[in-house]
């Protein structure tokens, strides 16, 4: 048995970092043979961009469920390749609204045939064996599960639960 299968949940969160980290590369392989300068990491930004003309920074982050930080980076980031742009919110100064330029519009164009192939391929990936099939399930579940208990609260749960099994 390899590393990581006989480590079993105790490196679980590395394992879907390195199958995410995969999984990512070999899609900006596609990106690159199909002659597309886009990086799949900003495929969240594009995706609600390509369902939305406009949206806030706020907006962005609730969305994406990350910080207002990483969303300003990002932003920032596909401003300078000339992919986004920001202008101020009439009704609210302090917020901007971020829409894609006429290149941003360009590039979406460009990698929307991917993304279709994205999905039908992950699609036969995950079909390969009946395990895999029901993956997304299972994630959503195990999500779920961390909204209503905290990993770090299941984890002092369990080292608490193990020390007082210890000293009885």
């Amino acid at each position: 048995m390899g590393f990581y299968p006989s480590l079993g949940y105790l490196i679980f969160g590395s394992r879907l970092r390195r199958l995410s980290e995969y999984f990512l590369g070999e899609v900006n392989k596609v990106y690159a043979a199909q002659g597309i300068s886009f990086d799949a990491s900003w495929f969240p930004l594009f995706y609600l961009l390509s369902q939305r003309e406009r949206l806030t920074l706020m907006d962005i982050a609730g969305e994406l469920e990350v910080s207002h930080s990483a969303v300003s980076q990002l932003v920032a980031n596909l401003k300078n390749k000339g992919l986004l742009k920001t202008t101020r919110c009439e009704e609210d100064g302090r917020r901007q609204w971020v829409v894609l330029t006429k290149k941003g519009r360009a590039l979406l164009e460009q990698v929307l045939p991917v993304w279709k192939g994205i999905e039908a391929g992950m699609r036969g990936l995950a079909e390969d064996n009946k395990q895999s099939s029901k993956i997304l399930e299972a994630i959503q579940a195990m999500e779920r599960a961390a909204e209503h208990i905290p990993l770090a609260d299941r984890i002092l749960r369990a080292m608490a639960s193990d020390t007082k099994t210890h000293l009885t």
